[in-house]
């Protein structure tokens, strides 16, 4: 019963976005997040707690409240994209370093896309779909299952290929390994372990751990790993493209996996540091917060 009604409360959320004037849905979701930033409650603390390792020291409450309208501002255009004009979008999109992306496509090796969690990952698909990469990805399975297929459509409407993590006809790792060696494009989020058995690295000078996928299927069939950063600008969006991070070619797999997630998580806190407000992780993230036992100064509520 409580999945049907959050299923519920999530279509008629969507829908109501969508059908208001986008000045007044804008209004909304940014006293939303204002109203998250004073209350403080356990997400927010969490975002606080993560903001202090990026700025090291504690962030100030201007940025708290740009990170969070920055939050909101995601949710904002995920509802509302489907009406929106993508051409327009595409239009309003700033990128650095397309050169990267369009060497490592020309080598026909495959091209794996990490990002972190920042900025609008749709619009970015959007974007790439439009430059005449279509790519596949992979999602996690939400609950309820009726909100899950609802993101499930909505991604597909983009023209992405959207695997799920669990659950599949085959394994997802296999999938992708397939999608790569044909040459075509694969975008993984990777700056969060959903997992618990994935990388330690360094980030921000504190032990965190990050997926080891988006580096072992580099390893393992040949493809580029690119880096890339997304935050917002203005009413429009930005995103960086980094150059290939390197993945080494002798020693152990296992070595050469975690190698390849510290070089990765290093590209990545130069975007984060970069549009801190941006980065939108309001879970647990670092080890010390993740086992109590480590806990250290740096962590915080959540």
């Amino acid at each position: 019963m409580r999945d049907r009604l959050a299923g519920a409360a999530y279509a008629a959320g969507w829908r109501l976005v969508r059908a208001l004037p986008e000045p007044v849905a804008r209004r909304a979701f940014t006293a939303g997040a204002d109203l998250a930033a004073r209350r403080q409650g356990p997400g927010t603390r969490r975002l606080v707690a993560n903001l202090r390792r990026v700025v090291g020291g504690e962030p100030s409450p201007e940025l708290v409240r740009a990170a969070l309208r920055s939050y909101g501002r995601y949710w904002l255009e995920t509802f509302r994209l489907p009406v929106m004009d993508h051409p327009a979008v595409v239009a309003a999109t700033r990128t650095e370093g397309v050169d990267n992306l369009d060497k490592a496509y020309a080598d026909g090796r495959g091209v794996i896309v990490a990002l972190p969690h920042m900025g609008n990952w749709d619009v970015a698909a959007i974007w790439t779909i439009a430059h005449g990469m279509p790519f596949t990805t992979v999602a996690e399975r939400l609950r309820p299952e009726s909100l899950y297929r609802r993101f499930l459509a909505y991604r597909e409407s983009l023209g992405v290929e959207v695997l799920p993590l669990t659950g599949g006809a085959r394994p997802a790792v296999e999938v992708l390994a397939e999608r790569l060696r044909a040459g075509r494009v694969i975008c993984l989020v990777g700056d969060r372990d959903l997992t618990r058995s994935g990388v330690e690295v360094d980030l921000f000078g504190e032990r965190a751990r990050m997926p080891s996928g988006p580096a072992l299927l580099a390893a393992t069939t040949g493809a580029a790993l690119l880096p890339v950063g997304l935050w917002f600008e203005g009413e429009g969006w930005g995103q960086g493209i980094g150059p290939p991070v390197p993945v080494p070619e002798q020693g152990r797999l296992r070595d050469r996996v975690a190698a390849a997630t510290q070089a990765l998580a290093d590209a990545f806190a130069v975007r984060i540091a970069a549009h801190p407000a941006d980065w939108h992780m309001l879970q647990r993230l670092w080890l010390a917060d993740l086992d109590p036992a480590k806990k250290s100064g740096a962590g915080g509520g959540g």
